[in-house]
């Protein structure tokens, strides 16, 4: 099954990194977030990739043009410019497509863009900013038993702030930053039938109005509840919690 992943938007929000690089090349451990998306996709059996680009599209395609280069030692002859490449770490199997989609386009219009390469089957869309340690062939198997035309992961987001339960002035219970008891909200992991595909119109079509939005409204999108991890890196705050979680050797989205 292809998995896209949305990698085109200005990530506008995380400013601080994104002047010079596109949002999902914001690196995590050494690593772009991008990369850790398709860690957990791969580990799981999902190796071929369709990169929706955009925004500071070149800075991806010279990241994955040097990939094989880059994980290994080189020898260089200086005189004749011949390079050898030995002694690679264990590389990804990956199958990785990089198409541009527009420096403008939205989520929809992306999507529309790639419609060649995935009016064949049941298709992933992701976004290149969130993580989660989902069972992705549960999610899969939850969508086909299901039949609708899109499957989204629903997630309860992590509050911001401290939270206080309060019986008649006394604190009976205080949590850090818990997960949020009430409100789902997209998560980001989707799987779609081509038929969404038709709901798309051009570059300005955004995928949660023009297609999941109209779906609820015709009985075609089902929610996945994931109970587990889930983290998106929409601030420098975000960043922070996940570079601190991966710094503690066991980031809880690492399945691999």
């Amino acid at each position: 099954m292809k998995v896209v992943i949305l990698a085109g938007g200005l990530g506008t929000r995380l400013a601080e990194e994104t002047e010079v690089r596109p949002k999902p090349m914001v690196e995590i451990g050494g690593h772009p977030i991008l990369w850790h998306i398709m860690k957990i996709y791969a580990a799981q059996g999902f190796n071929e990739f369709f990169i929706a680009l955009g925004y500071k599209s070149e800075i991806i395609k010279r990241y994955f043009l040097d990939y094989y280069t880059l994980s290994g030692n080189m020898s260089v002859n200086l005189s004749n410019g011949k390079v050898e490449i030995s002694e690679n770490e264990q590389l990804d199997d990956w199958t990785v497509n990089l198409i541009d989609t527009g420096q403008r386009s939205m989520t929809g219009g992306r999507i529309k863009r790639l419609e060649p390469f995935l009016k064949d089957g049941t298709f992933m869309v992701t976004y290149g900013d969130g993580v989660a340690n989902v069972n992705l062939q549960e999610l899969v198997k939850f969508h086909h038993l299901h039949g609708k035309m899109a499957t989204v992961m629903a997630v309860h987001p992590p509050a911001r702030y401290g939270e206080l339960l309060i019986n008649e002035d006394s604190t009976t219970n205080f949590s850090e930053k818990p997960q949020t008891h009430e409100g789902w909200i997209n998560g980001g992991f989707m799987i779609l039938e081509p038929k969404v595909l038709d709901y798309l119109s051009g570059d300005e079509s955004i995928l949660e109005l023009e297609g999941l939005e109209r779906l609820a409204n015709e009985g075609q999108l089902i929610a996945y509840k994931h109970y587990g991890f889930w983290q998106c890196m929409d601030t420098l705050r975000d960043k922070r919690q996940l570079e601190a979680a991966w710094e503690s050797g066991n980031p809880p989205w690492k399945v691999w």
